[in-house]
């Protein structure tokens, strides 16, 4: 049995940030959809990324560009060499995405605070602060784009004749195409149902009631004996928008050891609007 995570290295505990407050080196980034929660109260000395306006191109519906993100890590203070610790909102979906934001442009050093910012909010001995920091800015050069981390369309295509692992990370009703997005999202398809051979793993099947990540023997039950994920095959994760399925990505790839792991970024959202794209409901 797998007893640890596969890569425990990139998980922090909400104690081992409190402990390493004001370390130099060991930058703190609150991610969120958007920042209301931030601006509310936030980690001592984190800096905030809205995931809507900051992580994601405003006129291509794509990832920020290389030099956009130097532009954005180098602003908030960060060098290639210092540890980044990233927390947010929705159980860390975002903070998540920006995780393997960070990845596919090369940073070595990115952990995630397990349980985010709801966490370290229900922990007395953890405080919020409301001011914000001012960091002196750095030149960031970035590598890559790492793009094995990444499915574009025509590699989705490939993995839903079969072969591949593809894991549909939406709520059931999404995934039998009963409704096309959660209420009141206002990213949306033309379809309902899920990319062929998907199968339904709701990111939630993940995460304890506190937010924390399941351990590796109960994530590994779960993912690999319950629902047929193949370690030995190249896998995708998808959702909506791209933030569900890179917790998951995270889950597979970090946790669980699947190194063939890719997040598919455009997920539903992308896919249902194809004309002609295979979909199944059921």
């Amino acid at each position: 049995m797998m007893t640890s995570y596969a890569h425990p290295e990139v998980l922090v505990s909400t104690d081992w940030v409190k402990e390493n407050l004001g370390t130099p080196n060991i930058k703190l980034v609150e991610i969120d959809v958007d920042t209301k929660a931030y601006e509310a109260g936030h980690i001592p000395g984190a800096v905030g990324f809205n995931w809507q306006t900051q992580l994601q191109d405003q006129v291509r519906r794509d990832i920020i560009s290389k030099e956009a993100f130097e532009k954005l890590v180098g602003d908030a203070g960060i060098s290639p060499s210092d540890t980044v610790i990233v927390y947010g909102d929705n159980n860390n979906w975002f903070a998540a995405y920006g995780f393997w934001l960070f990845k596919i442009y090369g940073h070595k050093d990115v952990r995630l605070m397990n349980g985010g910012r709801v966490k370290w909010l229900n922990e007395s001995d953890k405080q919020l602060v409301t001011d914000v920091p001012q960091p002196t800015p750095v030149q960031y050069k970035a590598t890559g784009p790492h793009l094995e981390f990444r499915a574009m369309v025509p590699l989705v295509f490939e993995a839903s004749k079969g072969g591949w692992n593809l894991v549909d990370v939406r709520s059931p009703d999404e995934f039998t195409g009963k409704v096309i997005a959660p209420p009141g999202m206002s990213e949306t398809a033309q379809r309902g149902g899920h990319i062929p051979n998907a199968k339904s793993i709701p990111w939630s099947t993940a995460v304890a009631p506190d937010g924390t990540f399941k351990s590796a023997n109960e994530l590994r039950s779960i993912y690999i004996d319950q629902k047929g994920v193949d370690p030995n095959k190249q896998t995708i994760a998808y959702c909506r928008i791209g933030e569900r399925s890179s917790h998951t990505w995270f889950v597979l790839k970090y946790l669980l050891g699947l190194e063939n792991a890719r997040n598919y970024d455009g997920s539903w959202t992308e896919y249902g609007n194809l004309v002609a794209a295979p979909i199944e409901k059921a």
